[in-house]
């Protein structure tokens, strides 16, 4: 019976001791260690990949797309897209059965509609319109045959942060008017905001929309633009 006890005992406080030495070593130590190292190395991406526009504050991070919407005019109206900026592609379905319609970072996912959809095709044909009326100006019309795909499909997150720089370039014409910004001036800042593919041939080229955006907004409160 002592024996018995004296074994459980010691078992008993070698787990205890091991439970102890593995709580400092995975539960604390391993955390700080890889904290302390993206910190130190990988802040930005560390801390969520955070936009700041010029006066410092955070408008977003650049790994998530958003809306640019005016106030929704009732509360159980959809809000109407602000044409002075930039606008992401849709965020699946153009919103319909509870699929993500706000970039919102609860729901993630595709449509899973086949391309043959009747719903998703009438989708796709008004959203076509739609990037045709809004982006044509007393200076420029967009044909129906410009408007490049990722204006009018999601992805299949729904929450990409990109769009391609045929469409960045197709909205110029409409923010420079809405801004009253020279059209060169806005191409420029596509230009800059254009990012290649990855390891020059991995994806394709690519502009985010918020990096965009903060660029043009502060560009608009540069008083020697």
């Amino acid at each position: 019976m002592n024996t018995s006890l004296t074994n459980t005992a010691r078992l008993l406080g070698a787990g205890l001791r091991a439970l102890l030495v593995l709580t400092v070593i995975c539960g604390v130590l391993y955390p700080l260690a890889v904290t302390g190292v993206a910190q130190a190395f990988l802040g930005d991406k560390a801390n969520g990949s955070e936009i700041t526009d010029a006066s410092g504050r955070t408008v977003g991070s650049s790994l998530i797309g958003q809306r640019y919407d005016l106030p929704a005019k009732a509360a159980d109206e959809a809000a109407e897209p602000d044409l002075t900026w930039f606008q992401p592609r849709p965020s699946n379905g153009l919103g319909t059965n509870g699929v993500n319609t706000e970039y919102s970072l609860i729901l993630s996912g595709a449509t899973n509609r086949s391309a043959d959809n009747e719903e998703l095709v009438a989708w796709v044909a008004d959203a076509k319109a739609a990037v045709v009326a809004d982006n044509s100006t007393r200076s420029y019309t967009v044909r129906p045959e410009d408007v490049p795909a990722d204006a009018v499909t999601s992805s299949g997150s729904g929450l990409d942060p990109d769009i391609s720089p045929a469409y960045a370039n197709l909205q110029v014409h409409r923010v420079a008017e809405r801004n009253g910004i020279a059209v060169d001036q806005v191409a420029r800042l596509v230009a800059e905001h254009t990012d290649g593919r990855v390891l020059g041939f991995m994806g394709e080229p690519r502009v985010n929309v918020l990096e965009l955006n903060t660029a043009l907004r502060d560009l608009n409160r540069d008083p020697g633009r």
